[in-house]
């Protein structure tokens, strides 16, 4: 009897380990489900949140190289005919171009196609290219007061290739100091037939320059 009643009473402990254990087990099943999945709404609006910050973040850096670095601009105007804008009087087409900001000022050889503040209306940016450098005596133009001029140190002379009467650059108002430069045009994007690197030292300028005054 002591034997069976000791078997007994191991079978009861037994039963009992294995009813807390099964509760136990489904309490934890029970908690583990009851976690909600986040609604279709709500993952929207985490998303947004995240999209947004992530342009918030980059935007500053965008307007930070489009200033300084490189811009992609369109040209305006027929000053720069036949190089750029070639179809401009026959379908107003304009091309687009990079316009490289940095060190835009270092490297300027005669022939290159500048971005710089025009000295008769600074708000405004002009595009031309350089015929003469410091130190230069350059043959000028009509309306220009003198048949020639030497360029002083820190300016230039600039002209757009369309010729008098089509463009307002130095033959107007004279030397132009470097400091207004404010971009190199360094490619072609549109139209495509013209896309790709500026080679501005293949194209035909005439050279009025001397180093010493007739």
């Amino acid at each position: 009897m002591a034997a069976s009643s000791s078997l007994w009473a191991r079978l009861r402990i037994a039963g009992a380990s294995l009813r807390l254990s099964r509760g136990a087990t489904q309490f934890y099943s029970t908690s583990s489900s009851s976690t909600a999945a986040p609604s279709p709404q709500a993952t929207f609006t985490r998303q947004f949140v995240f999209r947004l910050l992530g342009l918030a973040t980059w935007l500053p850096v965008a307007i930070w190289f489009n200033s300084t670095v490189v811009e992609v601009t369109r040209i305006e105007g027929p000053s720069m005919y036949p190089f750029l804008n070639s179809r401009f009087n026959e379908t107003l087409e304009r091309d687009w171009v990079v316009n490289r900001k940095l060190y835009a000022q270092e490297g300027l050889q005669r022939g290159m196609i500048v971005f710089l503040k025009s000295p008769a209306h600074p708000e405004v940016v002009s595009v031309k290219r350089i015929i003469a450098l410091e130190g230069d005596v350059v043959q000028t133009k009509k309306p220009y007061p003198t048949p020639y001029v030497r360029i002083p140190a820190g300016h230039m002379w600039v002209e757009g290739d369309a010729g008098v009467g089509k463009s307002l650059d130095s033959n107007t108002y004279g030397p132009v100091s470097i400091g207004l430069i404010t971009g190199q045009l360094t490619h072609i994007l549109l139209p495509f037939s013209k896309a790709g690197r500026v080679r501005w030292w293949e194209f035909p300028v005439e050279d009025r320059t001397s180093a010493v005054m007739p």
